[in-house]
């Protein structure tokens, strides 16, 4: 696509292409050193960001030695900068109206199969407080490009799902997953309260992105979308998510391109994206997949680990696309936020009839894991993690820079782990089975019996059993 002179003056500052293929590539043509590894995998481990030549040697080191090194060094860091708490959270589809023609994309403009819908606002009043009911905390609302989805109505939806309260419950932050927009269209969104604005640049491989991106779409315009983040910064936005989807060309070069893309955030607003998803590409109605690109769960596994070490600050996110197997194997590989008790039809939390059965042309792709909230909480429970469902960061203002501190030795200890503890307990008062409440609370005295009384220890016992025996709630940090 042709950028006119008007969409050029709605670029972020300075803004020009900083993914050089050729440069890329050729980097994951070098050869591996495993002296050089070492000592990227102990700069890691000092929580150090990697240089994109650095993450490129980690790719590039294929000794099962070497991988087992890089695999304990992303296990040892996720326990340093996050502790052994997994964050839940739930995606809403608003509307699947779509301009756009990814070839990828059940939602395609030309996919004739696809049961096109928004939500009415008393349907999204339905699906919110069927997830409330569930125990969710916070979501992700994600939207079609399509001229119906202004800005406007992406924050007059966030502002309704703020206001839907059940007994004991309501949402407390919500994300957007959205077509990129101008900067008066980030601040118009920024000012209804979101948490973090998520666009993904599919894939940053420029011939890949204009085969599965039609020149005659929004979407085929590669700059307009990389630079959409760094509209969202100058609008006011610290909070940013990035991702790839992997499957639609070489896993390795995606991963420099999204280390580059962190880095470029960093040098230029001196802080990196929230979050980092890396979603493997899924069946989807109307899309034939071509298979030369699709990421076998033993290169997931590395990716996975490289991007952790790589990127030690922000989020990483693992969905439901994936199935319940290997989404527990890779949580100590760096992952820090999940979804759970995920449905992707329109209008699928109070819709979706059989739990086990999902309709292809209601959603935009098919999910590999739709267990119950309840059942991914009590899993993690029973493999040691803390399911949390805070949301106390976005709402004290420890966002953007602030979020950065989140390896300062104490932090986790001061913040991250009470904060889990109190919203862990209000999920097993409020809404877990008996199995579940069960398992909960060993992990809850588990917690307590570690914390030191320099911590706070006595606040935090109060606060716990403060939701045990009353209404109280929301009790942050």
């Amino acid at each position: 696509m042709t950028r006119s002179v008007t969409t050029e003056s709605r670029l972020s500052r300075n803004a020009h292409d900083y993914i050089h293929d050729t440069e890329l590539e050729k980097l994951l043509g070098a050869p591996s050193d495993p002296h050089q590894v070492r000592d990227i995998v102990a700069k890691s481990l000092a929580k150090e960001p990697l240089k994109v030549e650095e993450t490129a040697a980690l790719i590039n080191a294929t000794d099962p030695e070497l991988v087992e090194s890089i695999f304990a060094a992303a296990r040892q860091l996720k326990r340093d900068v996050y502790g052994n708490r997994i964050v839940l959270f739930a995606p809403l589809y608003i509307g699947n109206y779509c301009i756009n023609d990814c070839e990828y994309c059940g939602f395609r403009r030309t996919n004739l199969d696809a049961v096109r819908r928004t939500l009415k606002p008393e349907e999204v009043l339905q699906q919110v407080t069927a997830l409330l009911r569930r125990g969710h905390k916070r979501l992700i609302i994600v939207f079609g490009e399509h001229p119906h989805y202004t800005p406007q109505y992406i924050a007059d939806t966030v502002r309704s799902i703020y206001e839907v309260k059940t007994p004991n419950a309501e949402i407390r932050r919500v994300n957007v997953n959205a077509a990129p927009l101008d900067h008066e269209g980030f601040r118009i969104v920024r000012e209804s309260g979101i948490g973090t604005y998520q666009i993904f640049q599919e894939t940053y491989h420029h011939a890949t992105y204009s085969a599965v991106h039609p020149s005659s779409t929004r979407k085929g315009d590669y700059l307009w979308r990389l630079d959409a983040l760094d509209r969202a910064w100058e609008a006011g936005c610290d909070d940013v998510g990035i991702g790839a989807l992997f499957g639609l060309y070489d896993w390795r070069f995606e991963v420099l391109a999204l280390v580059t893309h962190a880095r470029h955030m960093m040098q230029k607003f001196n802080c990196g994206p929230h979050t980092i998803s890396f979603p493997r590409l899924r069946p989807a109605s109307g899309v034939a997949i071509d298979p030369r690109w699709l990421v076998n769960d033993e290169d997931f596994k590395r990716l996975v680990a490289i991007l952790r070490l790589s990127v030690p600050y922000s989020g990483m996110i693992l969905t439901a696309r994936e199935s319940a197997a290997i989404r527990r194997e890779l949580l100590g590989f760096g992952v820090s936020q999940i979804d759970a008790g995920s449905r992707i039809e329109l209008g699928g939390y109070t819709e979706a009839g059989d739990a086990q059965q999902q309709v292809r042309e209601r959603e935009q792709f098919e999910l590999g894991d739709i267990r119950s909230l309840d059942n991914v909480v009590r899993q993690l429970l029973q493999d040691g993690y803390i399911p949390s469902f805070c949301t106390a960061c976005y709402r004290v203002g420890r966002t953007g820079e602030q979020f950065m501190e989140y390896a300062i030795p104490g932090f986790i200890q001061k913040f991250c782990t009470p904060n889990a503890l109190t919203t862990l307990q209000e999920y097993l008062v409020d809404h877990a089975s008996p199995e579940t409440r069960a398992a909960g609370e060993q992990i809850i005295q588990r917690e307590l019996d570690k914390t030191p009384p320099s911590a706070g220890k006595e606040e935090l016992e109060r606060r716990i059993n403060r939701i045990a025996s009353s209404d109280d709630r929301d009790l942050y940090y």
